[in-house]
Formats: structure tokens, C-alpha cells, sequence
């Protein structure tokens, strides 16, 4: 009897592995970009492209670079009230700048420079402006502000992109 309960639990992990490894193999399978057989008779039967077919042009098959984020806290704005006038109400945007690793250095030390265009490009908004904008609105113009400042130096920009980490309008 006991050799029998032996052999009904090898059994079952025997199945378990095997089931873990086929599992492992789809989710190996779909991180490399293939599809499985069934997604890919599924999306032939709709008329769906090949996955080759469907890749990003801009792909050329080299991995993303692997990026540092060095953050840029408590830039503090006041805004301008609808005419003009002085009123009590700013904003607090932290502001995240993605970089190369060999590049870390020289955004940290251009931090200062930072803010200053980062104040400079978002006190001209007035409360009423500002609250009507949006996150990604408010990266495409801290964005734009950094490339008119860099261009005018006629220097390279030590990042590849400025996110908002966070923003607050009081």
C-alpha cells in the first residue's frame, strides 16, 4: 500500500513539473515576441499580420539602453491670478530626468540650470491655465523649455527626457 501512495505522488509531481516547464515555455515564448500556435492561427484566421510583420520599423533588434532617473524635488512656482495679480496659489512639480548612465554625472551637475528653466517656463501660466493642463502637457513644455535652453548654450542636452514625477496645484 505504501508503495502505492509513493507512486501516486511521484506521479503527480512528475505531472507538475511537466506542467510548470509548459507553462514556462509560453510565458519564455511570448516575452520573446513570438506568438504560441494557437494565437497565431487565431490571428491568421482574422486576417492578422505576422509578428514580424507587425514590428516597429524603428526596431533594429538592439536592446533599449538602460536608463538612470535622476529626480529634480520641490520646484516650487508661484501663479499668476487671471489678470495679472498677484494671488496665493502655486505649483509643486518634481521632475524626473531620464538619462544615460554616462550621463548621471553631468545631469546632477546641471540640476541648478534645471530649475531655473523649469521656473522660468511654468510662471507664466496663470491658476486658471495651469489646473486646465494636463501631466503630459506639462512634460511637453518643461520638454521644449529644456531643448530652446540647450540649443541656445549650443549644447547637448545631458538627458533624454524630462517626466513629471509629481504635480501639485494649490
Amino acid at each position: 500500500m505504501k508503495s502505492r501512495t509513493k507512486l501516486i505522488g511521484v506521479v503527480a509531481a512528475v505531472a507538475l513539473l511537466a506542467a510548470g516547464g509548459a507553462g514556462a515555455a509560453v510565458w519564455w515564448l511570448k516575452a520573446d515576441g513570438t506568438k504560441t500556435p494557437s494565437a497565431a492561427a487565431a490571428d491568421a484566421a482574422h486576417g492578422g499580420k505576422d509578428a514580424k510583420d507587425a514590428k516597429d520599423p524603428k526596431d533594429d533588434g538592439k536592446p533599449a539602453p538602460d536608463y538612470k532617473y535622476v529626480t529634480l524635488d520641490k520646484v516650487l512656482v508661484m501663479l499668476r491670478g487671471p489678470n495679472g495679480s498677484a494671488v496665493s496659489h502655486y505649483m509643486a512639480v518634481d521632475i524626473v530626468f531620464k538619462t544615460l548612465p554616462e550621463q548621471e554625472k553631468r545631469t546632477k551637475d546641471h540640476l541648478p540650470l534645471l530649475r531655473t528653466v523649469a521656473v522660468k517656463a511654468l510662471s507664466t501660466h496663470t491658476v486658471e491655465s495651469a489646473q486646465a493642463m494636463s501631466v503630459e502637457q506639462f512634460a511637453e513644455l518643461l520638454n521644449q523649455a529644456y531643448a530652446e535652453s540647450y540649443a541656445t548654450d549650443r549644447r547637448d542636452a545631458p538627458f533624454a527626457e524630462a517626466l513629471i514625477g509629481k504635480l501639485i496645484i494649490e
